[in-house]
């Protein structure tokens, strides 16, 4: 279904790859060295059984990237004023591949399922009881996205967050970089909804994590002589 999904995202015509080597290059670079510590890492078994393969989608617009199960990863050029330089764009991707080796998507879709199944009880025991069974779905609805599914998904985001944070580190990029990632993030996305009701934990909870995580993730850190940390070309005005 990765596989599937890769091939779906990068057949748009809307969104074209890149072809510009000021842009793939450091991408390729800092995810070379990610996926190396991924395969040194708790998930190394799964990071060494993946067909990892990397791609820079030419969007200026999108803030985003991903890593799908079997190593699939895109990076829109539209995430490069916040990730900065490659140190941050390594806390990035450290995040989105720690999502694909610990299946968190497999996770979700189980969570969904679950969740589809408790709406169908609702309606069936509501309808018993003389309920629209339009009414009692509604309302299993909501109790499963706010009480089940966000909640596991802001779990696994955080996860993800520690995961890749060491990853990070691992892969010898100055994990510091990851709280000033999400500082950037926080000054570009306002209007974002209250953490309750967000599949990610809020700005403010996700930088105190990385701080209280850091003195773990610089004993991870050991700088390598002459690594290049560069600066990531500037893209247009979101």
């Amino acid at each position: 279904m990765g596989a599937q999904a890769y091939q779906e995202v990068l057949s748009d015509p809307k969104l074209p790859p890149s072809h510009d080597p000021r842009e793939i290059e450091p991408v390729k670079r800092v995810a070379a060295r990610i996926i190396d510590a991924a395969k040194k890492s708790k998930y190394a078994d799964t990071a060494n059984k993946f067909d990892w393969e990397v791609t820079v989608i030419k969007d200026d617009k999108t803030m985003n990237a991903f890593a799908l199960p079997g190593g699939k990863i895109a990076v829109y050029t539209g995430i490069f004023p916040v990730a900065k330089n490659e140190a941050g764009l390594a806390a990035i991707l450290g995040h989105e591949v720690t999502h694909a080796l610990a299946r968190h998507g497999g996770e979700r879709m189980s969570q969904g399922l679950l969740a589809q199944g408790g709406v169908l009880v609702g309606s069936l025991v509501g309808a018993s009881f003389g309920i629209d069974p339009g009414i009692t779905q509604l309302a299993g609805g909501a109790l499963a996205q706010y009480g089940v599914i966000l909640p596991y998904s802001r779990a696994h985001e955080s996860e993800a967050d520690h995961i890749g944070l060491l990853l990070a580190a691992d892969a010898g990029y100055d994990p510091h970089e990851a709280v000033r990632v999400w500082q950037r993030m926080e000054q570009v996305s306002k209007g974002q909804p209250p953490e309750f009701l967000s599949t990610h934990p809020g700005h403010e909870t996700r930088i105190k994590q990385l701080e209280a995580w850091m003195p773990e993730a610089l004993a991870h850190y050991h700088p390598q002589p002459g690594m290049q940390v560069a600066e990531l070309p500037q893209v247009a005005a979101h």
